[in-house]
């Protein structure tokens, strides 16, 4: 008789909630072609303002007002700006997840997605998508949709702060290969599909965007937004300050 998988949503949260409970944990990411790849994020998603990377905590200065922060994990961002007094609601689409906010101090998380992201106008001042979560777009049509919600439900000036990582500077000849595997299905090179495991835990497969900052900048074409800064953090990671402007008709 096989091995029993468990199909969920939230193999990375479950990686989260074995560490939140003092278990060593770690992920493995699986993408449709094959490869596979031992991820130890679990401390990351944990870490507190010392121990972030430089390009972090510069990120953290350009937040204004009212903080969205879309796939929270764990809530480090989200509990660092509520301690320094910002207004921040943080979501993910794993209960877990929420749960292990709100265990840790968070006052207001919910449980939801990328795709549910929907308030009324003037809502948000600062949409945060940190830890690659531009990635959470899943691809260029979908990105574009969703951006264009955005414009309306945040406020005149309002930034998206979002982190991703340019596939393009690799010289991995597994990588290569990828990109080449996604053009041949009219893809974007870094259009991953992917799923989660952890221990009995797997996810289904799902999209997760990464792009060069001119890819960037070609998604951002009359959504009603525009990049205002890269901060380049080494190791193609990248953040881009994103700013609001008007949507032309």
């Amino acid at each position: 008789m096989g091995k029993i998988v468990k199909e969920k949503e939230d193999a990375t949260e479950q990686m989260m909630w074995a560490y939140y409970n003092g278990k060593e944990s770690f992920e493995i990411v699986e993408r449709d072609d094959g490869y596979f790849n031992a991820s130890f994020n679990a401390p990351y998603y944990f870490s507190s303002y010392e121990q972030w990377l430089p390009i972090e905590k510069k990120t953290m200065e350009f937040v204004r007002g009212r903080v969205l922060d879309i796939g929270c994990g764990a809530g480090r961002h989200s509990l660092y700006l509520q301690e320094k007094g910002f207004d921040v609601l943080g979501i993910d689409i794993s209960p877990l997840a929420i749960r292990v906010c709100k265990l840790r101090g968070l006052k207001k998380a919910e449980v939801m997605s990328i795709d549910e992201a929907s308030f009324r106008p003037n809502s948000f001042d600062t949409i945060l998508m940190m830890g690659a979560n531009f990635g959470l777009f899943g691809s260029f049509k979908k990105a574009r949709r969703l951006l264009k919600r955005f414009h309306r439900m945040t406020s005149q000036n309002a930034l998206i702060i979002a982190a991703t990582k340019d596939v393009y500077n690799t010289r991995d000849p597994a990588h290569l290969e990828y990109h080449d595997f996604n053009k041949k299905r009219g893809r974007m090179c870094g259009q991953l599909r992917i799923r989660i495991r952890f221990q009995k835990y797997v996810t289904k497969w799902f999209n997760y965007l990464m792009v060069s900052k001119e890819e960037m900048k070609e998604i951002l074409e009359e959504t009603g937004w525009k990049v205002k800064e890269f901060i380049d953090g080494g190791n193609s990671n990248y953040v881009a300050i994103i700013e609001k402007e008007i949507l032309k008709r």
